[in-house]
């Protein structure tokens, strides 16, 4: 094998990894939201989740993708760690399928049917109708069809071109030498995990094998510890998209690792002992180098393995959980209330009932942004990594319920309502972009903690009384602001403007008083840069508060027309006594803590 035997080797890998991508993302993208409905829903059967996992990993042509969507799901607290296991299993089942595809090069014959449904026939029939597709077509859909169509011509194309370029290593001594020494179960293991983790794929990994195996050079011995490799190594996506996320998401890519361990043991020991026993009585040598394996072979134990592992543990789903609990441990761990249940599309055959569910879901989505602010705040004093950490659970809990919760009201407003109804939807689609807003600058203010922290300055005592001061004020105003969507409460919400004013004085007070400290060299130049920028997150903190005060007025208040700008106007003009009296008591609460 020569060098540039080599060349088109590396080449036609590249080809192959490019027309899975290709064909996988376009599969996804035809499907759409509906995976992520179908895994959201037909879950609370383990041996549906298992046909789910099997079907959505059969359809995008890769178990590390399904995994990390349910991995997603869980850190987001749309999936239970039990729902999860079930898709687990059945997503290492789907993933065996590229395999069965790929063997359909080993299709041979002189019949009709037999040279009609060859790779070699149907790869540029495919090739010509995708390219056709994706030029003249002006539907979205029809063109990813095409794409598809393409990326499955590209992968064969690299198969047949890897194919070529090992044909010359039949006769290679070095090579059968090094197939020979993969035969170690413990290195073959190491070879097929260390490959798949590397190109994160294990339908990729096998198809690698299965073009090895053309070669004549593979046998059982070599190919058996190197499959079971490949499925470990294909925990290495899952487990690094779980590196951010919460305790759950890691206790489910921790059961994908589980279930391919504990089953790579079984058989490993099963095996290894069957073989042991037949070849002393002499009824057949597993290990025999007449035992060549070919591409139908390596897919048909890739199969059994997966779905031998999940019959076998099936029984077993709580004990899984269990023990990814015991590996990763956690006290006092938030817990993120799970919306998938509330937001049921079959609500929408009475809107008055699904708007209801989807006010619960906001009133959780903003405890957690009001719960983030006062964790944000803490760290201006004291910087806790578990406090921050705690606060990235909160916020990704938040952005998905915001996307959950939009694309929820919007499937409602297809759907036959009432004046009343259409305004409440309104409504709720503003006041959760206002919550999830506050949400956005709390962490920008834990960023400019840990911007201080790293840094290793600190704020002056007269600007952490001055930061205390304004943070206080917002505490309240949030506080208000969650109370009066919560209870309803339109005459609540009144209160909340006076002391919305008497922040944003306090703002600007306070970046006044701070550039006078700035001249005077009385300030670290850092430090006053981080306390600028956290007064304006602070500011529109509040900003964000009056907002749904005003859409709790308008709505909540039943009156007809409501303009928001000229209420604002007419109250900051002073002309309301209610409203003085509010205002004045907001500037002696917290203007003379910094006055």
């Amino acid at each position: 094998m020569g060098v540039f035997d080599f060349i088109t080797l590396g080449g036609g890998l590249a080809l192959f990894l490019y027309g899975m991508s290709v064909m996988g993302s376009g599969l996804e993208r035809i499907a759409g939201r509906k995976l992520e409905n179908v895994l959201e829903k037909l879950t609370d059967n383990i041996f549906l989740a298992v046909l789910v996992g099997m079907s959505v990993t059969a359809l995008i042509q890769s178990s590390s993708a399904t995994t990390v969507i349910v991995v997603g799901f869980v850190n987001a607290g749309i999936l239970k760690l039990r729902q999860a296991i079930g898709v687990i299993m059945g997503a290492n089942i789907g993933t065996t399928v590229t395999a069965h595809i790929i063997r359909l090069t080993d299709i041979d014959g002189s019949g009709i049917f037999s040279q009609i449904f060859k790779p070699s026939t149907l790869i540029p029939v495919f090739a010509i109708v995708g390219i056709l597709l994706l030029l003249t077509s002006k539907k979205a859909k029809i063109k990813v069809l095409g794409e598809v169509m393409l990326g499955f011509a590209v992968l064969f194309t690299g198969l047949f071109a890897m194919e070529a370029a090992v044909s010359g290593l039949k006769d290679s001594p070095s090579i059968a030498s090094l197939f020979s020494i993969l035969s170690n179960p413990f290195l073959g293991i190491l070879a097929g995990a260390a490959v798949t983790a590397i190109i994160q794929s294990s339908s990729a990994s096998i198809g690698i094998l299965q073009v090895l195996s053309s070669t004549g050079m593979i046998t059982f011995s070599t190919a058996f510890p190197i499959i079971l490799g490949q499925n470990i190594g294909n925990c290495a996506i899952p487990l690094m998209s779980s590196a951010g996320a919460n305790k759950n998401a890691k206790r489910a890519a921790m059961i994908h690792l589980y279930f391919n361990l504990i089953g790579m043991a079984v058989f490993l020991i099963l095996t290894y002992s069957g073989a042991y026993i037949l070849k002393r009585y002499q009824i057949f040598d597993f290990w025999s180098p007449e035992l060549i394996v070919n591409k139908g072979i390596i897919a048909n134990f890739h199969t059994i393995f997966n779905v031998a592992t999940t019959l076998l543990l099936l029984p077993f789903a709580g004990l899984l959980e269990k023990l990814a609990l015991l590996t990763i441990r956690s006290k006092n761990e938030p817990e993120f209330a799970s919306e998938s249940g509330i937001l049921d599309d079959r609500f929408f055959l009475s809107p008055a009932i699904a708007i209801n569910q989807v006010r619960t879901t906001v009133v959780q989505m903003a405890k957690y942004a009001q719960a983030n602010f006062h964790d944000a705040a803490s760290l201006c004093y004291r910087y806790d990594l578990k406090t921050a950490d705690r606060m990235m659970e909160m916020e990704n809990a938040i952005d998905k319920m915001e996307d959950r919760l939009e694309g929820y009201l919007l499937k409602l407003s297809d759907n036959e309502m009432s004046d009343t109804e259409n305004k409440s939807v309104s409504e709720l689609l503003h006041l959760i972009n206002e919550f999830e807003r506050i949400g956005d600058y709390s962490v920008n203010v834990m960023e400019k903690a840990k911007r201080m922290y790293d840094k290793g300055i600190s704020f002056s005592p007269l600007a952490m009384r001055e930061i205390q001061a304004i943070s206080d004020a917002v505490g309240e105003i949030i506080s208000m602001a969650v109370d009066c969507f919560v209870n309803n409460d339109a005459k609540a919400a009144t209160f909340i403007e006076p002391l919305e004013e008497t922040i944003d004085d306090m703002e600007e007070l306070l970046k006044d008083k701070h550039i006078d400290r700035l001249r005077k060299g009385q300030c670290v130049v850092d430090a006053g840069i981080v306390f600028v920028e956290m007064l304006t997150d602070l500011e529109r903190i509040a900003d964000h508060c009056s907002n749904i005060a005003v859409y709790v007025i308008g709505y909540e208040g039943h009156q007809r027309n409501f303009d928001r700008h000229e209420y604002l106007r007419k109250m900051h003009a002073g002309t309301a006594a209610e409203y003085n009296e509010k205002y004045a008591y907001y500037e002696d609460k917290y203007m003379t803590r910094i006055c």
